[in-house]
């Protein structure tokens, strides 16, 4: 393998972020579409390369939601190109014009967006990232440099080849894309510190990962992901749908981010739903971390194993209502008012994506304004939050910061904006 120059790639992504902000829409979408018609045709050697990780994974006996995460078939590559049409189909943001205004002097006045210009991006396990992180960026005429994790080396290399086929093919410079195609480590830390090149670094991944990024950047980190999520029922909810809205937000792919992973049951309605979502979800094999009232109602519910399943429930530990469990294991909670839940919300969550279920519309209100996650809800699946879902096309990342993005980012999350000033000879007098 040839020695990466990190400052050489750093160089020529920023050059290349100039010509791509030049690039015009429609020239932008007719490379997104060959892109997703390219991942498609060449979907044999993307999961032959894709099969060589897992099985490099297994052989490491990693957990089972890492093998998920990292896994690709014909299924997800067919997702993940109808994503990137998606993206082609979005508006640009780039160029756009807002707050238009003309001050008393007759100075006209606008904000243009504008790429922000070169990502840096660390990521783990999800080769999807790759192709989402490029439409993306292309689109929003940033170059990206990429650094995925050592766990998909082969499946990245193959969409990283084409990727840039795809762009030479199109006449848009190929270091707009460029991919750090080592599995050293030492390669992340110097690039979170390639501040003459990179304007932000988004780290995709867990906790380390993201404590290491924002540790040791000398450049903007965009951090989030991370989801211990929440649902508080009330006495008011409509508990058939509600159960189903849980059954979605945990079983439906347990492994990602904005999966459901605490339960908090205001007390006057616990004893007679709880066991309807146990009921439910250990169809799917949930497994159950109880505190000491959500314990007591399970464990009289449910003395004799229905069929001869074995009801897996446990008092919570210490800790539990602090891991994000990214498998099926939900955590339970028995609380006195909606008080309690935002308070246990505010402690324990990660503000990734939290939910009310109820029909009392005060109770909605209140949890919608006091609750701080990047994504709230009343009456849905936590599940929704997702580049793709929000109407996005993809995501570069979910942020649960407060400046710049938060929740889902897309297209225009990639963009800042310049302030216009248009005179006829104005001069500032005094």
């Amino acid at each position: 393998m040839a020695t990466i120059d990190l400052q050489e790639m750093g160089a020529r992504a920023k050059q290349a972020a100039r010509s791509l902000a030049r690039a015009t829409t429609e020239h932008k979408n007719k490379a997104l579409q060959d892109l997703a018609d390219s991942l498609l045709r060449s979907k044999d050697e993307i999961l032959a390369a894709n099969s060589e990780d897992i099985a490099s994974a297994k052989a490491r006996n990693v957990q089972p939601y890492f093998v998920d995460r990292l896994t690709l078939n014909e299924g997800r590559l067919q997702t993940i190109a109808d994503d990137v049409r998606s993206v082609a189909a979005l508006p640009d943001p780039v160029g756009e014009q807002f707050e238009h205004t003309v001050l008393p002097n007759g100075l006209k006045l606008h904000k243009r967006r504008v790429p922000l210009g070169v990502l840096g991006v660390i990521y783990e396990a999800r080769p999807n990232v790759t192709i989402d992180i490029t439409a993306l960026s292309i689109k929003s005429g940033n170059a990206a440099i990429l650094r995925g994790g050592s766990e998909t080396i082969h499946s990245n290399r193959a969409l990283v080849g084409v990727i840039h086929e795809v762009l030479r093919a199109n006449g848009l410079p190929v270091d707009c894309i460029a991919f750090i195609d080592s599995p050293d480590r030492a390669m992340i830390n110097e690039l979170l510190r390639l501040h003459d090149y990179v304007d932000l670094i988004i780290p995709r991944g867990g906790a380390a990962l993201h404590k290491l990024c924002r540790e040791n950047s000398n450049i903007p980190v965009i951090t989030g992901g991370i989801g211990i999520n929440h649902y508080y029922v009330d006495a008011t909810v409509d508990q058939a749908r509600a159960v189903e809205v849980i059954y979605n937000a945990k079983v439906q792919r347990p492994t990602v981010c904005n999966a459901l992973g605490t339960l908090l049951l205001q007390r006057q309605v616990a004893d007679e739903f709880l066991p309807k979502v146990i009921a439910r979800l250990s169809q799917a094999d949930v497994s159950y971390k109880c505190d000491e009232s959500s314990y007591q109602i399970a464990q009289r519910a449910f003395v004799v194993p229905d069929g001869g399943r074995t009801w897996r429930i446990e008092r919570a530990g210490e800790a539990d209502f602090d891991i994000e469990w990214l498998s099926l294991i939900l955590s339970v909670k028995v609380v006195d008012s909606i008080d309690e839940a935002m308070a246990h919300i505010a402690q324990h969550g990660t503000g990734h994506s939290d939910g009310i279920l109820s029909q009392d519309p005060a109770n909605i209100a209140r949890f919608l304004n006091e609750v701080d996650s990047a994504a709230v809800y009343a009456n849905a699946s936590t599940r929704f939050t997702d580049g793709g879902q929000f109407g996005l096309g993809a995501e570069v990342a979910v942020s649960t910061q407060r400046v710049h993005a938060r929740g889902p980012m897309g297209l225009r999350e990639l963009t800042t904006y310049k302030w216009v000033a248009e005179g006829d000879g104005h001069i500032r007098p005094g």
